[in-house]
């Protein structure tokens, strides 16, 4: 009877260096998540492989917010790493962590495809201060960078001076809006996107109004919003993304579960990286509601807003 071939065994290495263009933005990230990374990584100095490390480990994790299924999870996958590569010393546990998280992550990396719908309507929601129109604004600005013709619908008309905010967003990446003081939301969603059909746009970016997923009237405003787009047009809308503060940890996670089951989400917006100390969110979401990161924000200029990519995000929270 034949041996059976050899079960291959994968090569503790160093990360990939990242590539140019991304490295600002990767050094950028690395110092937003500092606050996360550092309580993660001082487990590993000076330590030793034992049931103390783990333990240690597992309580940095939940002080980052990755939640127990994520955090028991990382710890089982994290020791069958150590055991197939034989690790002998904390650096290389450390390594095999950033690979553990990166698998974990992965399934969330997912471009934004635009194009394949003339205008794609992209329906964006949040609650009041995630920064739901500002990262709109830092949305237009990546789109029109990549040459695609926006139009915006102002359909926060709940709020005060959300109207006059979205103008100065569009003002800056010169584009066009549709807005009504004080409309009905619906009927400023309906009149963009058929005005979006009409002028030939690229993108249609509704703003809808900040809300808190207990607020039922509301999110029932948001069923309404959808169903009158799809008035407009059939196929839309294309997408349906949450904004979401990464500082908020395990309330995001919440915030998630919430809009995904009153609008069916297609995607994610993680926003305010910078400076919190609960960036394992992402590991949260990734274990128990894996809808796809498209962008993370760490700071308030019309460029800090990049694609999500799992080996940058693992590199630069554990350093």
């Amino acid at each position: 009877m034949p041996a059976p071939p050899p079960v291959p065994v994968a090569v503790v290495t160093e990360p990939a260096p990242i590539a140019t263009e991304r490295k600002s933005w990767f050094d950028k990230l690395k110092t937003g998540l500092r606050k996360t990374g550092t309580g993660i990584q001082a487990v590993f100095v000076n330590a030793q492989i034992d049931d103390a490390l783990y333990e240690e480990l597992e309580s940095a994790l939940l002080m980052a917010d990755t939640g127990v299924k994520a955090t028991e999870y990382l710890l089982a996958d994290l020791k069958v790493r150590v055991k197939r590569q034989m690790a002998t010393d904390a650096a290389q546990v450390k390594l095999l962590l950033a690979d553990a998280v990166t698998d974990l992550l992965k399934p969330l990396e997912k471009p934004l495809v635009i194009g394949e719908y003339t205008p794609t309507v992209i329906m964006v929601a949040g609650v009041n201060g995630a920064g739901k129109t500002t990262s709109i604004g830092k949305l237009t600005k990546h789109l029109a960078t990549e040459g695609a013709s926006v139009l915006l619908a102002a359909a926060d008309t709940f709020r005060a001076a959300a109207r006059e905010q979205l103008l100065v967003w569009a003002d800056r990446n010169t584009v066009e809006i549709v807005s009504n003081e004080g409309g009905d939301p619906s009927a400023v969603s309906f009149d963009a996107v058929n005005a979006g059909k009409a002028r030939g746009k690229d993108v249609v970016l509704v703003d809808t109004a900040g809300r808190l997923p207990t607020q039922l009237h509301l999110m029932d405003e948001l069923k309404k919003i959808k169903r009158v787009v799809t008035k407009a047009d059939a196929t839309a809308p294309h997408e349906v993304l949450l904004v979401i503060d990464g500082n908020t940890g395990q309330n995001a996670l919440a915030q998630v579960r919430a809009f995904d089951e009153t609008l069916g989400l297609t995607g994610l917006i993680v926003t305010k990286l910078d400076g919190t100390a609960k960036g394992g969110v992402l590991c949260a979401i990734a274990r128990e509601r894996p809808i796809p990161v498209y962008f993370i924000g760490v700071g308030e200029k019309l460029e800090d807003l990049e694609t999500f990519n799992a080996r940058e995000f693992a590199q630069a929270l554990l350093g």
